[in-house]
């Protein structure tokens, strides 16, 4: 930006001697005014955001620990005690502190851990895929790092829940359980119409231009950078300028892995008797489909719903919640429901599995 205006001084120095008519010169001196202002402008706010994002990381420090595994940080949060161990796995561009509503409860009953994968919170960017196999495979080793073995419970929610399907079958040993939250599945391409997928595909000009406003920190004037609502006020802002500060080239290298994601994880499952809970978001709750025609929007929500029924299939000990009101984001819309079911689920697996009489069913709570 200083070449730029540098440049630009340089030319309206230029035109005080030279010979155009007054009114080119008049119109070039306004644009050029234009062009110093806008970059004094963004100058200022990029600076600003750098700031602000510096500060807000030295008062808001990492809550667990970082390890190094090959040969980059990652942050795991691990709170309370017992066992199964349940471990965390947000979605696709979101960082731990999405379990806000959800760990510190949950961890009133056994050993919860959340944690940052590479590029997204406290966890140090890194080079290389961001597929399925490698998310599993640097979790795992992040676990490892930290002495944690099982028995583990996975919960993973939107495209996290491709990731532990992915971890699974994997790393068997020691999986007593899989919870999922309105996941993403390895069918999703497949079942969607070419108009749909065009409709909700990411664009990569849509993509630059999101790059651009967050390196000029334009977001953070225009206030999207304020308390996430719902939450208390240092939580809220935690999670506001965790946002605020997220590599949006970690978010793009795993969205543009997703196809691969999908491959690799095809042919996971079924697991048997493995417990799983399948907790979705609420279909019939307006205001999920924006952009989308009408035919589009009742096509995705078909669509949506019976790839959340086709879960059950993974497991004979499998059941299903659609969490009413809630929207994509149940760990924040409805975090009441998930730590009353997640805790009678890990109950049940402390109780060795015990049999129940609704496997197979689905349910509105």
């Amino acid at each position: 930006m200083l070449v730029i205006v540098a440049l630009c001084v340089r030319r309206l120095r230029t035109l005080q001697h030279a010979t155009y008519r007054k009114a080119r010169r008049i119109t070039e001196r306004i644009l050029l005014s234009f062009v110093i202002l806008l970059c004094v402008v963004l100058a200022g706010t990029t600076s600003y955001n750098t700031a602000a994002l510096r500060y807000y990381h030295a008062i808001y420090p990492p809550p667990g620990k970082l390890y190094q595994v090959g040969g980059y940080d990652m942050h795991l949060y691990c709170t309370g005690e017992g066992s199964p161990t349940l471990v965390l796995e947000a979605g696709a561009g979101a960082e731990s502190i999405v379990w806000v509503k959800v760990q510190p409860e949950l961890s009133k009953l056994t050993r919860v851990c959340s944690y940052d994968r590479a590029g997204y919170g406290w966890s140090a960017p890194r080079p290389g895929p961001r597929d399925a196999d490698t998310v599993a495979q640097q979790l795992h080793a992040l676990l490892q790092q930290a002495g944690i073995t099982g028995p583990l419970v996975l919960m993973g929610h939107s495209m996290g829940g491709i990731y532990i399907r992915d971890y699974a079958s994997q790393y068997p040993q020691g999986i007593k359980g899989l919870i999922f939250l309105d996941p993403g599945t390895p069918t999703m391409e497949q079942h969607q119409s070419p108009e749909l997928h065009a409709a909700t595909a990411i664009r990569a000009p849509f993509y630059y231009s999101l790059v651009a406003v967050a390196m000029l920190g334009l977001h953070r004037p225009a206030g999207s950078c304020a308390p996430e609502p719902g939450l208390d006020e240092p939580a809220g802002k935690r999670f506001a300028q965790l946002e605020c500060g997220k590599l949006l080239n970690s978010v793009w290298t795993e969205y543009k892995s997703e196809p691969q994601s999908e491959a690799e994880t095809m042919n996971t499952g079924p697991y048997g008797d493995l417990p799983v809970l399948i907790i979705s978001r609420d279909t019939k709750l307006a205001g999920q489909t924006q952009g989308l025609t009408p035919k589009l929007a009742a096509e995705f929500l078909a669509f949506w719903d019976q790839e959340q029924e086709d879960l059950k299939r993974l497991s004979t000990r499998s059941r299903r919640i659609i969490a009413k009101g809630s929207g994509h984001q149940i760990q924040l819309d409805r975090a009441d429901l998930l730590n009353r079911e997640v805790a009678v689920f890990i109950q049940q697996i402390r109780n060795n599995n015990e049999q129940r009489s609704d496997y197979g069913s689905t349910m509105t709570e």
